[in-house]
């Protein structure tokens, strides 16, 4: 099965993390922290939300094996959350 991400903080998506829609249904594109209630749960900019991200660095690498810098991390999440559907243009 193909890995899904959060389309707004790339966070792995899993079935227990889903956010909601209005009508809670579950939304499999956004994960509980970023999407509820069917809308965002923080109003901010693609930057906002990679610095945001890059606080949880420690727990990213001792979760995925890397050792990144959380200026590093910053630089992976730069390249990666264009293409996320919150960010893409």
């Amino acid at each position: 099965m193909e890995q899904k991400f959060c389309q707004s903080c790339g966070m792995p998506l899993t079935n227990e993390i889903f956010g909601t829609n209005a009508d809670d249904t579950p939304n499999e594109d956004y994960c509980i922290y970023c999407y509820k209630d069917g809308k965002f749960v923080q109003d901010m900019t693609m930057e906002q939300m990679i610095n945001h991200c890059a606080q949880f660095t420690d727990e990213i690498n001792k979760n995925s094996g890397q050792n990144l810098t959380v200026e590093q991390m910053k630089e992976q999440m730069r390249q990666f959350f264009p293409h996320l559907k919150r960010w893409k243009n």
